[in-house]
């Protein structure tokens, strides 16, 4: 059993749809990046990656790269999970919590854990899915943060 964690955190963007965990989520603003600024997937996809010892979604998916302009957090979170069965392990299980004043996670809790469950290869009952306010320490409504952890375990 391997166990790894990832981070992500996106300042906002209005102008752009807020996606999290592949699900459209209204009545907030976006979050500004060079993909779809996924944080739910960019946490996951960089826990597997920590978890398989193959390094972080900058040196697989660099920003500065136009190939991956817009690249969709599914599509993403889908390459790095072929990494890491290319390297012999297989997601076993994922926990996350996402980090922001707002909005509300529980409305759309259980489509972003079919989305992850998907994409992984789990059952939904292995992807829990959580969430929790800043406390006024940062992220006050001009970002959103998404921590993530993963096991993996031999096919």
């Amino acid at each position: 059993m391997r166990v790894g964690l990832g981070f992500d955190v996106h300042g906002t963007d209005a102008s752009r749809p807020l996606l999290l965990g592949g699900v459209q989520v209204t009545g907030a603003p976006g979050l500004a990046g060079h993909s779809d600024a996924d944080v739910v997937c960019h946490a996951v996809a960089d826990a597997l990656l920590g978890a398989a010892a193959l390094g972080d979604l900058g040196q697989h998916f660099p920003d500065t790269d136009p190939a991956f302009a817009g690249m969709g957090g599914l599509d993403l979170l889908g390459r790095v999970v072929d990494m890491v069965r290319g390297g012999g392990h297989a997601p076993a299980s994922c926990d996350l919590t996402v980090v922001a004043d707002g909005p509300p996670v529980a409305p759309h809790r259980d489509a972003i854990r079919a989305n992850l469950a998907g994409a992984l290869g789990v059952d939904p009952g292995a992807v829990s899915v959580k969430a929790t306010r800043p406390e006024g320490l940062g992220l006050r409504g001009d970002g959103m943060g998404c921590l993530a952890v993963v096991t993996l375990s031999e096919p």
